[in-house]
């Protein structure tokens, strides 16, 4: 029996964006068992990297387009030769919808996966200057050019359904065979480490926090340490912060080294379209984690039992005095954390229900 022949639209390599990491390419090895086969059509290459979300460059920039441009109209060419077109967040960086469009004029079934409140004006710090050539609003003809919609969570597939009538909720999947606890206890001598991770473009949210962290840091000094696992630093002066690079080799380890996990958020619409990645990483390897009770956020933590809720700065601070300051707490926290996440946001529990939906498209 013929494999089913899936052409995946990404701006990314595999294994190179989280968002893409996380939301279907941890299961490809499950649905290639199960009769489909992939080919990967990304838009950036290794060395573009730096190109796109570097600051200037804007000859590159172009050049990069002009390139990104022709491999969509090759894409589109070859259409024809797939069963499924899978789309993840769009096929282009700019405001254009014309490849989605042409997609679903193929004999192929087009997916499309979202996790973010996309229709949202959001332009990386570097690219502001090119912000006219984006168009949010796009977002409404891809949602409706699908045959299927990947929603990231409820509140996303809400705002789908104005212009799609298929739309399934997967959440954002943690592989708990890879986001495993640390084995190694640490010693009483050791700092207790408040940590986050995340890249620069949501390092903004640690300012709502900041106050919080320094009233602890002043009450508990050498005693805790702020650690955070990014592509930029984020200096505060008088937190004494341990900026770590986000690497792909060692991201476990570092999750490893933290013993509370904070997610703050604003109360925005775009925060709540997130999908609570920060947390699910935190509780998968169970770390007990506050969050800010934004979006998914208040779905996920069972206040007290499988995590906190903070929102004011007095919020934070209590709560994080109150972990730091139990360590059997931070125990029974993070292991009812990690089997919540096994039961509810794991790549296994939710496997069964990609493929049927891959199936599903297809009229199987």
């Amino acid at each position: 029996m013929s494999k089913k022949k899936v052409l995946l639209i990404t701006h990314h390599r595999l294994d190179r964006s989280p968002g893409q990491r996380f939301r279907f390419e941890q299961y490809l090895p499950y649905l290639e068992q199960n009769g489909f086969e992939f080919q990967l059509s990304n838009i950036v290459k290794e060395e573009e990297d730096s190109i796109l979300y570097g600051k200037g460059k804007f000859f590159q920039k172009v050049i990069l387009a002009a390139k990104a441009w022709l491999r969509r109209y090759k894409d589109v060419r070859r259409a024809e030769q797939f069963d499924i077109i899978f789309i993840f967040r769009e096929a282009f960086f700019t405001g254009s919808s014309r490849f989605e469009r042409l997609f679903a004029k193929s004999r192929a079934k087009v997916i499309f996966d979202f996790d973010d409140a996309i229709w949202l004006p959001n332009v990386s710090i570097h690219n502001r200057k090119l912000k006219k050539l984006k168009n949010p609003n796009k977002t409404n003809k891809l949602l409706s050019y699908a045959d299927m919609i990947f929603a990231g969570n409820q509140y996303l597939a809400d705002y789908a359904s104005n212009f799609n009538s298929v739309i399934k909720v997967i959440p954002t999947t943690i592989d708990t065979s890879y986001h495993l606890p640390r084995t190694v206890e640490k010693g009483p001598e050791e700092p207790i480490v408040i940590g986050w991770t995340g890249s620069h473009t949501t390092l903004r949210y640690l300012d709502l926090v900041k106050a919080a962290l320094q009233k602890l840091k002043e009450k508990y000094r050498q005693e805790i340490e702020i650690k955070i696992i990014c592509d930029l630093p984020w200096e505060q002066e008088g937190l004494g912060v341990v900026n770590v690079e986000w690497k792909r080799d060692d991201e476990i380890q570092q999750l490893q080294s933290i013993d509370i996990g904070i997610m703050p958020l604003t109360d925005d619409e775009w925060s709540r379209g997130k999908c609570a990645f920060k947390a699910l990483q935190y509780m998968g390897i169970g770390i007990p984690a506050i969050l800010s009770p934004v979006g998914v956020n208040k779905e996920i933590i069972n206040e007290g039992v499988n995590g906190y809720l903070a929102e004011s700065e007095e919020e934070w601070y209590e709560k994080l005095d109150q972990i730091i300051q139990n360590a059997s707490l931070r125990k029974q926290i993070g292991t009812t954390a990690r089997q919540y996440i096994i039961s509810n946001y794991s790549v296994e529990a939710h496997r069964s229900r990609y493929l049927e939906y891959f199936n599903e498209v297809l009229g199987e």
